[in-house]
């Protein structure tokens, strides 16, 4: 399992302008098409590492040891 951190910098940029956008109420945030390419590629890579965590939890899902239950029946002799 490889432990690779992911630089969310552009993410955060991101947000922190769009909520700056919506405190002054404009209608419209632009981004130059270098930050739309850097966000695109970390959120791009954001994605396939969950998809990776969810595909390792299923695995490990899968490949668990099934539980055992045992049910004894003693024909109702105990019964009264």
């Amino acid at each position: 399992m490889q432990n690779d951190t992911i630089n969310t910098n552009s993410i955060q940029q991101f947000i922190s302008q769009v909520k700056s956008a919506d405190a002054s109420n404009q209608r419209e945030v632009r981004l130059e098409i270098q930050n739309a390419r850097r966000l695109a590629l970390t959120l791009g890579e954001v994605m396939a590492k969950l998809n990776g965590n969810l595909e390792e939890l299923l695995i490990k899902q899968v490949s668990r040891e099934d539980e055992v239950i045992q049910v004894s029946l003693d024909g109702g002799s105990g019964w009264k």
